[in-house]
């Protein structure tokens, strides 16, 4: 039964380490050498690393292999997980379409290519046997041009597939670009796109400048930890954070996930919704259903906060375009049939 809705979660690190380790053996990747034995590959694909830049890097392995031909291939696995494991009724699946083209290729004619890219996921992510609804976020990067960036924002706006703009690739490194990515949003929110970024993730991705042009904030979580005083502001302009509990012990951020208590508290007392999310649940070796179950095992939430969090991701969600959320209709039509006999 299809309940739930995940806001943040990365294409690049959605593959299970099982799917990804018998593809790169199938297609003769020169990694298949490397990892012969799954138990081995499975360690180092998931492992937690010490910085989110390290973490970061696992990344440009599944992109380099995440091409036209491929990302069908992968897709069809995710959505079948999502929905079969998971219980996804809605998923928003984030992405740099630059980092999915041919390398070989010019820089325009990769711009040009990923509107191709898009459509693929787009057309790969609507699986008849599992219904879900998604749509996807295109993600700039702090690693690439102006040029790019800029095409990428206009792309999502041109595209059916694409319910929001999205900053990504380590929030420590915006800070020497920050004038040029507010005004990628400012150009963004003129085309009437829906926003959300990657920031306060980490003690170095603080940008209160960033903050007025966001509708959600990626992460998020050193706003309640660091500068509270933001609380209220955050409350006024309905954001939503999107936390991912398991990140914050991959790359380091946190020691011990009780330390997601006092962000939870402090968003509850000052009105600020959270929407759960998973970032990463291939890497994690993670579904959303254990990210519940693990903040509720912690004594982080209890059970009304989650039911809370999950009602707010369905509010919160960018191309959900129904006023209750899965469990609502299905309660709706249980009282209809009961009340029929």
């Amino acid at each position: 039964m299809a309940l739930y809705a995940e806001l943040h979660r990365h294409l690049g690190g959605s593959v299970v380490p099982r799917v990804l380790w018998r593809y790169l053996h199938r297609s003769e990747s020169d990694l298949s050498a490397r990892f012969p034995d799954y138990s081995e590959f499975e360690d180092f694909y998931t492992r937690p690393r010490d910085t989110l830049d390290e973490y970061l890097e696992l990344h440009t392995l599944v992109e380099s292999v995440q091409t036209a031909e491929t990302l069908p291939y992968f897709i069809y696995r995710l959505m079948r997980g999502a929905y079969i494991f998971e219980n996804l009724a809605y998923l928003e699946l984030r992405y740099t379409p630059f980092l999915r083209t041919d390398a070989q290729l010019s820089q325009s004619q990769r711009i040009d290519q990923m509107a191709e890219i898009v459509q693929i996921v787009g057309e790969a992510s609507r699986v008849k046997e599992y219904p879900i609804v998604s749509s996807q976020i295109l993600c700039m990067h702090s690693r690439l041009p102006y040029e790019v960036n800029r095409a990428i924002v206009a792309l999502a706006a041109q595209s059916d597939y694409v319910c929001a703009i999205d900053v990504a690739g380590g929030d420590a490194h915006y800070a020497e670009r920050l004038d040029e990515f507010v005004e990628l949003y400012v150009y963004a929110r003129s085309l009437n796109l829906k926003t959300t970024g990657h920031v306060y993730e980490t003690t170095e991705g603080c940008y209160p400048e960033l903050l007025p042009y966001l509708m959600r904030i990626g992460h998020g979580i050193q706003i309640p930890l660091l500068q509270p005083h933001l609380l209220k502001e955050v409350a006024r302009r309905g954001q939503c954070l999107e936390v991912c509990p398991t990140t914050y012990l991959k790359t380091g951020t946190m020691k011990d996930i009780r330390q997601l208590k006092q962000v939870f508290d402090r968003c509850f007392d000052a009105g600020v919704d959270i929407a759960i999310c998973t970032d990463n649940a291939g890497l994690h070796n993670v579904r959303l259903p254990f990210e519940y179950e693990s903040l509720l095992t912690h004594d982080i939430i209890g059970f009304e906060e989650l039911q809370a969090c999950q009602d707010a991701a369905f509010r919160h969600a960018f191309a959900w375009n129904y006023a209750q959320r899965p469990a609502s209709m299905l309660t709706s039509l249980l009282k209809t049939e009961v009340g029929a006999i």
